[in-house]
């Protein structure tokens, strides 16, 4: 009697739990649709956006001198954060796979390069149908360089003699 009412009890819980992820999976679709009706705008996925302005951004710490050069170096490290999840979530080795990405985008010229986390043999993301919208992605470093922000100031206003 005791272990039926377990099992219900798990049944129940593992259904509220399936509704409430389809819930935010519904949420998410209807999200990336009314971004799409705003903007139909697309970048590609699997990190191929963010491994592009990685690069673009590396390149342009170079016109810069001096202690500027390395905050904007640290920028496109944290670009890379990215694709190296996808890459290290997929199974992949997450530099080998990043670095090789990288270096066959700027090789080839073309910035559609991803991450292949399907195993599908080809890392453009054009080819595979992967794709997000432009303004997700533009919202994304938007929020993540604020958030930077708002830790820096914090930093500012706590200074260590106030441990």
């Amino acid at each position: 009697m005791v272990s039926l009412r377990v099992m219900v009890f798990y049944d129940v819980l593992g259904n509220k739990m399936m509704i409430e992820e389809t819930k935010r999976s519904i949420h998410d679709a209807l999200c990336v649709a009314r971004n799409l009706i705003r903007n139909n705008s697309i970048v590609y996925g699997g990190g191929a956006a963010e491994i592009a302005c990685s690069i673009a951004v590396d390149a342009a710490a170079d016109r810069y001198p001096g202690v500027e050069q390395y905050a904007i170096r640290a920028f496109a490290d944290a670009l890379d954060a990215i694709p190296m999840a996808l890459a290290e979530n997929s199974g992949l080795q997450p530099i080998e796979t990043l670095s090789a990405v990288k270096n066959q985008q700027i090789r080839e010229n073309n910035p559609n390069c991803g991450i292949d986390c399907n195993d599908v043999g080809t890392n453009d993301m054009r080819e595979q149908n992967v794709f997000e919208t432009l303004i997700g992605k533009q919202q994304q470093i938007l929020l993540a360089t604020q958030v930077v922000k708002m830790i820096l100031k914090i930093d500012d206003v706590i200074s260590p003699s106030e441990y």
